[in-house]
């Protein structure tokens, strides 16, 4: 996995692993207003039932936003990106994924990444990585590189580690 810090609006961003499908194990560059929609994904977080948010954004517009809805929903699988997604599908066809960025608050799950990838969303950007997650709660420790590069009709570009510190803080 590489690891670089970029400089993003005079704030040093960790970007800790990213592939893109039409060349394996390249770093995906942080865009100018990543952080600014990351930051909108973790205070998705803040009012979720477990602390994950997300949001769908094409160019600077906000398509969706989601956050963890497990025990209010009664659902297992609404997860962040899930509600993200199933919320993006009310006002738009499948195939309006193309040219879409996820943000989430933390890197997907299985299920959530073969979503995105089902969906073909262009690019995810998360925060907190599958090892910080694992540290304070249960998790399938499966990247989303893993599955990105078991995908073989994915261009998914990935960037990761984008303010995990401000997603991990809200697990306390």
């Amino acid at each position: 996995m590489h690891r670089r810090s970029l400089l993003t609006g005079g704030a040093a961003l960790l970007v800790a692993g990213a592939i893109s499908r039409e060349a394996p194990a390249q770093l995906a560059p942080a865009m100018p207003d990543d952080a600014y929609f990351m930051e909108l994904a973790i205070n998705q977080a803040k009012d979720a039932d477990a602390p994950f948010g997300a949001i769908i954004v094409r160019g600077d517009k906000i398509l969706a936003l989601g956050n963890d809805r497990t025990k209010r929903d009664h659902n297992p699988t609404a997860h962040a990106e899930m509600v993200a997604i199933r919320a993006f599908l009310e006002g738009h066809e499948p195939e309006d994924f193309e040219g879409t960025t996820i943000y989430s608050s933390g890197e997907p799950c299985v299920m959530c990444m073969g979503a995105i990838l089902w969906c073909e969303i262009s690019r995810l950007v998360y925060a907190a990585s599958v090892e910080q997650l694992s540290s304070k709660i249960g998790w399938i420790e499966v990247s989303s590189q893993d599955v990105a590069e078991k995908t073989p009709f994915s261009k998914l570009e990935i960037s990761g580690g984008l303010l995990s510190g401000n997603a991990m803080r809200l697990f306390g």
